[in-house]
């Protein structure tokens, strides 16, 4: 059993990060140790909709209707839904962004949204993990949780490629930006972990 001790690291202004990574990356491991060591608000698309719709709140039921007819969700109630997560936390030391943005067109909402409060995207950190490897790592644990969709090599490149489609163009939005940085996702937690906060403590 690894022991993990977290101290506050006090930077010298706010951070607002994006954590990019492929499926079976590490992605959400290393945003929840990111969390709490800079004692960041981790903001999830997928967490904020899931509130907003079993609250039945204006936006959730908006979103909903949306959803219902098979459409996506227009970015315009998204970001309202993030702005209002931001909102409740006006004491925020920074910001975790995790599935959003997901286009250059919601990263420039997200930018004029951060602009009118003050504030800004500090860096986007990619997981840099080799494909084939991740293949092997996600087939493994589909296997040992029986999840269908980690257990088929082709399902799984489908999904990296949707993937790289649709980062690549945000990928050179925030190097445009001097914004962008990959860390290597290969090896023990740890290690990954002390890379990311090496990243994070050079650029801030």
């Amino acid at each position: 059993m690894i022991l993990r001790y977290i101290c506050f690291i006090n930077l010298s202004r706010m951070i607002n990060l994006i954590l990019f990574g492929k499926p079976g990356s590490g992605k959400g491991t290393q945003a929840k140790f990111v969390k709490e060591k800079y004692d960041l608000v981790h903001i999830s698309t997928g967490d904020v909709f899931r509130f907003n719709i079993s609250k039945n709140t204006d936006l959730g039921l908006l979103a909903k209707s949306y959803m219902e007819k098979g459409d996506l969700v227009p970015d315009e109630v998204t970001i309202k839904m993030l702005e209002s997560e931001v909102e409740n936390f006006p004491n925020a030391k920074g910001f975790i962004f995790d599935g959003f943005p997901r286009t250059t067109t919601q990263a420039q909402i997200l930018d004029n949204f951060l602009d009118s409060k003050n504030m800004s995207i500090s860096m986007t950190i990619a997981l840099d993990v080799d494909e084939d490897l991740l293949i092997d790592r996600l087939i493994k644990r589909g296997k040992e949780s029986g999840r269908i969709d980690d257990q088929d090599r082709s399902k799984i490149q489908n999904r990296f490629d949707e993937y790289n489609n649709k980062t690549a163009p945000l990928i050179n939005f925030y190097k445009a930006q001097n914004k962008f940085f990959k860390v290597n996702g290969v090896g023990d937690v740890d290690q990954i972990s002390n890379r990311i906060f090496n990243t994070i403590e050079k650029k801030t």
